[in-house]
């Protein structure tokens, strides 16, 4: 038993003395890490190139294109005194909720779509802040013109008093507004600064499903962040967008996309620039598998008009249009499954004055097959007040066609004027006329409805919110844009603004100096 005991000890000290031993010499020896050269050949997932050659996928090339010309925004909102020396303030409009204090993501639980609208007077909160407090919003840019000029998206920097700019390389910028667009969710903006690296456009209707792209932008302000997936969806209509005329034909992709990454780019793997990112599915706020981007072609024609025009020209037909499916069918009766079905047609609208009719089924525009709301809502976005179309429609079995000449918001074929951008962009506001049935549901004559706000005179000196229609200036009765532009030509030091809310009883008075 003693031996055993013994033998045992020993073994036990020779294996201690081994294992000290094993540990010294190993320590003091270098530890060799293995290195090869990368093989491009042996990565399993292959690609088209722009010459249309099959090569391994890579995503190095395309980013280095591409981060130069992707920004990061900071939007700056102060929060005006209200109530004595306490504010009292609605749940914070996104985006700046979403950067305001906490966590980020406890506010977007059970939200299924977002991209940062402001919540309905129904859905606020009130709180209480200091006076003054600044509020701050981020998000990403393109930039799409070398002198400056930069895409993003209306909500991230809708209410914003001041817009800073920081480029790839960390040189930081004042940026004002050149235009804004909310059915589009798009903003154009500009900083002082030349020779930049811009992001071309690229047709999207050239996009494919299953195609490769690449998400660049600053989620949760992380600058400069890539991510890749696939176009898994076209002319998607999420219902996000709140604004009246809304244009919803997103195109949908699984690159990760999160806040922050509004106003970013999509690219292909060329690099070129196939849709601004706009919006999330989501439940938590975060990703959660799907983003929404608002396609090139879009985007570039509203670049187009509020640089050629001062705002955005947007023919219409006047109708009110839902995609045909299985159900519609069977419950109108129609003996097709796809196209657009013409629920209601306004009067005097375009369509009413080319014949359209409701119940009447949309399957082409300009000899271009639409299937879905959202197809066609994207062709006749790209349209101008005046333009003509061509409809091919469905009505009662009988193909027919229809030539129609589309007009703006108020009937009207005629386009904005490029000279009164400079006026607006000293206001700080989009401005829209009434038509007569939106005046006589009011209770007014006529009226200027202020339908966006951005930095300007009008943010800085007053407490107007959007939805404000304008029916007089210093007592004169103003009927439209040019009615307003006329008063204000000449006008020096202050004016008084005179007019209504539509969802708040009596007149409302704000004082403005023009030359301060």
């Amino acid at each position: 038993m003693k031996k055993t005991v013994f033998i045992s000890a020993m073994v036990s000290l020779m294996i201690s003395f081994g294992v000290i031993g094993g540990y010294q010499y190993f320590g003091e020896k270098e530890v060799a890490i293995k290195h090869v050269e990368t093989n491009p050949g042996h990565k399993v997932l292959y690609a088209a190139n722009a010459d249309g050659e099959i090569t391994p996928l890579d995503f190095t090339k395309t980013t280095e294109k591409v981060l130069d010309a992707v920004v990061h925004i900071s939007a700056k909102k102060s929060m005006a005194a209200r109530d004595g020396n306490m504010l009292r303030y609605r749940e914070l409009p996104d985006p700046f909720r979403d950067f305001f204090g906490g966590s980020p993501f406890g506010q977007f639980f059970e939200r299924r779509y977002h991209y940062g609208q402001p919540q309905e007077p129904n859905d606020s909160k009130e709180y209480q802040m200091p006076e003054e407090m600044p509020v701050m919003g981020t998000g990403s840019g393109v930039i799409i013109n070398e002198n400056g000029y930069i895409l993003t998206n209306n909500h991230v920097i809708r209410d914003a008093d001041e817009i800073e700019v920081t480029l790839h390389d960390n040189g930081t910028y004042k940026a004002s507004v050149i235009g804004t667009d909310p059915s589009t969710d798009l903003a154009l903006l500009q900083i002082k600064a030349k020779d930049l690296k811009t992001l071309p456009f690229v047709n999207s209707d050239d996009v494919q499903v299953g195609e490769w792209v690449l998400a660049v932008g600053n989620p949760f302000s992380l600058n400069s962040t890539v991510t890749a997936g696939n176009v898994s969806a076209k002319a998607r209509n999420i219902n996000i967008n709140r604004d009246k005329f809304a244009v919803e034909s997103f195109i949908q992709t699984d690159a990760a996309i999160n806040p922050g990454n509004s106003g970013g780019a999509l690219v292909n793997l060329n690099g070129d620039l196939i849709g601004i990112n706009t919006a999330i599915a989501t439940r938590t706020g975060t990703y959660n598998g799907y983003g929404f981007a608002v396609p090139s072609n879009i985007a570039s024609k509203v670049v187009e008009d509020l640089l050629n025009y001062g705002a955005v020209q947007r023919g219409m037909l006047g109708i009110n249009i839902v995609t045909l499916n299985g159900n519609l069918a069977k419950e109108k009766e129609v003996d097709l499954t796809q196209g657009v079905y013409v629920a209601s047609v306004g009067e005097d609208s375009a369509a009413d004055k080319a014949g359209v009719k409701e119940g009447d089924v949309i399957l082409k525009v300009d000899e271009r097959e639409v299937k879905t709301s959202p197809e066609l809502q994207e062709l006749i976005a790209l349209k101008r007040p005046g333009d003509q179309v061509a409809l091919t429609i469905n009505r009662e079995g009988k193909e027919k066609e229809f030539k129609v000449t589309l007009q703006n918001r108020i009937g009207s074929t005629k386009v904005k004027k490029k000279e009164h951008a400079k006026m607006l962009n000293l206001l700080g506001a989009e401005l829209e006329a009434l038509d007569k049935e939106q005046a006589k549901k009011i209770g007014v004559e006529s009226g200027v409805k202020v339908t966006s706000l951005y930095a300007g005179k009008l943010r800085k000196s007053t407490q107007i919110r959007e939805g404000f229609i304008i029916t007089h200036i210093d007592g004169q009765r103003v009927k439209d844009i040019d009615d307003v532009m006329k008063v204000l030509e000449n006008k020096q030091g202050g004016i008084m603004l005179e007019g209504v809310y539509e969802d708040m009883p009596g007149k409302f008075y704000y004082a403005i100096g023009l030359d301060s």
